[in-house]
């Protein structure tokens, strides 16, 4: 049994016949498509929805995409990702394919049927505990990146994921921008994996809250940098530093516990530097509690979330529920309100 949600013409964004690729609402509704029709692709091979059976192809190929490769988990056997080529016809109006990509790699999120809730869920604890990269999925996610960029370029990859698949995405492009390789980046509902505090709804709570909390972090980060970096090399070390340029894109609701904790974290650095204490913050947003913990026991951890620039999209709409909140399919959605505002790390 196919559900509505799971056919294009149904539940996609369809009315985008002529794509813009210039336009970033048209970039943000095809590639959320895109990673909708990897999870489709899953739920294809579960229901052995093979061939021309599949309805997955529906999702990417309006808008030109091909299949490449299909990334599948040696775990569960499950398929967690795809790279498609892009493949305009020659009557494709040439100002509409400008900033297009060649290929896009993307990644699904959690699957909580009885075929993946397991790997997924586990996966999702190892996001939590800062260890997705050593799994193997995350793994052989570098690798295809790694030879799609080698074979392409960088500047003809893009990534995307959405939940889970967007902790992937996020992370190997973290990894890209240390070898040397900005990769264009679409990330929705990212886990947000520190406390919650979006779901306070006392401001001056919150606030104060977070600056107690930056401070606190700022002093056990002076306190430590001796025993967690060689002091003389602790800039040319520092992640921030060599992440600073990268600009991915971020969408959130505000009302997914998931992903709103970016809100607060980038929000709070403008209201330190309002106060007068962004030197206390620029040390502070570098890190967790957890990680800080972690470099005292002497363990790399380098907490998955943070992230010292991003273009924050935030969808100002009504959501009825978590689920409508967490979905891929509402930033699709023809009707979407958002705001975006654009946070560059100094």
């Amino acid at each position: 049994m196919i559900s509505e949600t799971e056919i294009f013409n149904i539940s996609g964004p369809s009315y985008l016949t002529n794509v813009d690729w210039s336009c970033e609402d048209h970039r943000r509704s095809v590639i959320a498509s895109v990673v909708q029709g990897v999870y489709v692709l899953e739920h294809d091979r579960q229901q052995n929805r093979l061939g021309p059976k599949s309805v997955a192809p529906a999702w990417w190929e309006f808008f030109h995409f091909y299949l490449n490769n299909v990334l599948v988990d040696n775990a569960d056997h499950s398929m967690f990702g795809v790279v498609l080529e892009l493949k305009l016809p020659p009557t494709y109006p040439k100002n509409c394919s400008l900033n297009a990509p060649k290929y896009l790699i993307a990644f699904r999120g959690t699957l909580t049927g009885p075929d993946t809730r397991s790997r997924d869920f586990h996966l999702d604890l190892k996001c939590i505990l800062n260890r997705l990269h050593y799994s193997s999925r995350f793994q052989l996610a570098v690798r295809t990146i790694d030879n799609t960029v080698a074979k392409a370029g960088p500047a003809n990859v893009w990534l995307a994921g959405h939940s889970l698949g967007s902790a992937i995405a996020l992370l190997a492009g973290k990894n890209m921008v240390k070898k040397g390789y900005s990769l264009p980046t679409y990330l929705f509902n990212s886990p947000f994996t520190s406390a919650p505090l979006e779901r306070i709804n006392h401001q001056t709570v919150k606030q104060g809250i977070h600056i107690v909390s930056s401070v606190a972090k700022a002093g056990l980060s002076a306190a430590l940098k001796s025993r967690c970096h060689n002091g003389s090399h602790l800039q040319e070390n520092d992640p921030f530093a060599v992440l600073s340029h990268w600009l991915p894109y971020l969408f959130v609701n505000p009302a997914d516990h998931i992903c709103s904790g970016y809100l607060s974290y980038f929000g709070h650095r403008e209201t330190m530097e309002k106060i007068g204490a962004g030197k206390i913050e620029k040390l502070a947003t570098k890190h967790t509690v957890e990680s800080l913990l972690s470099c005292a026991l002497d363990r790399n951890s380098e907490p998955l979330h943070l992230l010292p620039s991003a273009q924050l999209i935030v969808n100002m709409g009504q959501t009825l529920n978590f689920r409508a909140a967490h979905g891929i399919e509402q930033w699709w959605d023809p009707n979407l309100r958002t705001q975006s505002h654009v946070y560059v790390y100094n």
